[in-house]
């Protein structure tokens, strides 16, 4: 039957609770290191504006009774995205859920589990797209001496981060005409600086004394500083847990635009398929309905969106940053 009835309602109540449950994990970041687009359509095509043609001027002076000088720029119109689906459920059989104390709880219950395998799954897939080596314009690695394409591993004594990440500042915006606004750091890189002899003397003098994500920004010269604390169970189901860090041991410095439109650059977007049925702005749906013949309630959580880099010039990656 078409279209079935699991796609003509989408549970209100219990998106309102994933939704809620997402907004808690400030651990995961691939909500909020990029802007966010909400699209109506699954795919479709993006503007990417010629930088040169931006960044140059063909202003000359004026003669009388003539005109001024005409010009323009260059607009691709190539680039796509796609909204892929994922999803996953959690089935509440008639059984467990007679003997729960509460009837909300397991559906609550299962919600966040169901939550919590998107927010995994996002972070994932955003750290294969963004925070590995030979995506970005301009890539320095860490070891232990400096050189043209190396910084000093910042766990290192004798290391220079903030004059790492401050030049790579000035650098990134003569080539884009755009400041860098965003350091994302993982927990390992986060450490790390933390305990940085160069930054510990910088805010010796300070109220507290204590390292921050934002006093971090401020000697970096950036808007924010986010730390990628999500972790991952990469062993196989019944297998021994075996946990890591999802974002390795990397920094991304990069331009995000707090304000996307199509005519602005940023090093990427997140497009989110907010035009299908019951769909949040981040592309997401609860669904409840009902398995007959397991007896229970299938929980089921999708969300549709698509990773882009959009300006390779507007990231600056620090990989394998600290030893």
């Amino acid at each position: 039957m078409q279209p079935a009835p699991s796609d003509v309602h989408v549970n209100t109540p219990l998106t309102n609770i994933s939704v809620a449950y997402i907004q808690d994990q400030s651990y995961f970041i691939a909500d909020t290191a990029f802007p966010n687009v909400g699209v109506q359509q699954q795919s479709n095509r993006y503007y990417v504006y010629d930088k040169g043609d931006w960044l140059r001027t063909e202003v000359e002076l004026r003669a009388p009774g003539t005109e001024t000088r005409g010009s323009g720029f260059r607009v691709d119109n190539t680039p796509t995205y796609f909204c892929d689906v994922f999803g996953v459920h959690k089935d509440v059989d008639d059984q467990t859920r007679a003997n729960s104390d509460s009837v909300l709880d397991t559906d609550r219950d299962a919600t966040q589990w169901v939550t919590q395998q998107m927010l995994i799954k996002r972070d994932l897939l955003w750290a294969s797209k963004y925070f590995v080596s030979g995506v970005w314009g301009t890539e320095m690695t860490g070891q232990a001496t400096a050189d043209a394409t190396h910084v000093k591993s910042w766990d290192l004594s004798g290391s220079t981060p903030i004059e790492d990440v401050t030049t790579a500042v000035v650098k990134q915006t003569e080539l884009t005409g755009l400041r860098p606004n965003t350091l994302v750091l993982s927990p390992y890189v986060f450490n790390a600086l933390r305990n940085h002899a160069e930054i510990l003397d910088r805010i010796k003098y300070t109220q507290r004394g204590i390292v921050t994500e934002d006093l971090l920004a401020s000697l970096f010269g950036v808007d924010r500083v986010l730390v990628a604390w999500s972790t991952n169970n990469t062993a196989l189901e019944t297998a021994t847990v075996s946990m890591s860090f999802i974002h390795g041991k990397h920094a991304l410095l990069m331009y995000a635009n707090p304000n996307p439109s199509i005519m602005t650059p940023s090093a990427g977007y997140t497009f989110s398929w907010t035009g299908w049925f019951g769909a949040t702005g981040l592309g997401l749906r609860i669904k409840r309905f009902r398995m007959e013949n397991l007896e229970s309630d299938r929980i089921e959580a999708q969300m549709a969106f698509d990773f882009k880099v959009v300006s390779t010039d507007c990231g600056y990656f620090f990989n394998s940053v600290v030893s």
